[in-house]
Parts: structure tokens; C-alpha cells; sequence
């Protein structure tokens, strides 16, 4: 069965999304996946993307752009508790130039 979402077999995080490599998942919904970065900048650093390859916030779907809204709260307060600070950073970098190294929403 093909994915009800756009996807790009040379994309990691479209792996990810497929179980061709693995994650450590902290959230997952039918159109998100929340997991743990394995390069992290900081305590806690996850990563939500959306099942979808989309490269940018201005390429997604309002469905999927509403449920990556939704779980960014119920994220944040998880992320900031396991890493036991009220503090943290949501950033969203769009484009090379914006230092966006991976072209998939994250």
C-alpha cells in the first residue's frame, strides 16, 4: 500500500516516516511524527515532521499544517518535562538560504 501522502524515496525523514531507518518516536499521529534528534543541539531536541514530504510550511496541506498546530503544544510540554526545564526553542527554518538543511518540514 502506497502512502496517502506525498513522499520522496531519497528523503530521510521519508524514511523515517517508512521504517527504512529508525527512530526513537516520541508522538505519532496519522499525519505526524514526533521523535528524538540523533544529532541533538540541546536537551530534549525532537523533531516534529509531518508523514508527508512537504519542504516547506508554505507547500502543506491545511490538513496536515492543522495537526502538526495541534500536537505542538501537548510536544512542547512533553519535551520540556522529560528534559526537566520550562524553557525551550520551537524553530522552523524554510529554504537552504534560511538554514533549512533538510528539505522536509521539521
Amino acid at each position: 500500500m502506497t502512502a496517502p501522502y506525498p513522499t520522496d524515496p531519497d528523503c530521510i525523514f521519508c524514511k523515517i516516516v517508512a521504517g527504512k531507518i529508525p527512530c526513537r518516536k516520541v508522538l505519532e499521529t496519522d499525519l505526524s511524527l514526533a521523535f528524538l534528534d540523533i544529532g541533538p543541539l540541546s536537551r530534549g531536541h525532537t523533531l516534529l515532521i509531518p508523514k508527508g514530504h512537504y519542504p516547506t510550511l508554505d507547500a502543506l496541506d491545511p490538513d496536515t499544517a492543522a495537526d502538526l498546530g495541534r500536537q505542538l503544544p501537548r510536544l512542547c510540554k512533553a519535551v520540556a518535562k522529560a528534559a526537566d526545564t520550562p524553557h525551550y526553542n520551537v524553530l522552523q527554518n524554510n529554504g537552504t538560504p534560511a538554514g533549512q538543511a533538510v528539505m522536509h518540514v521539521h
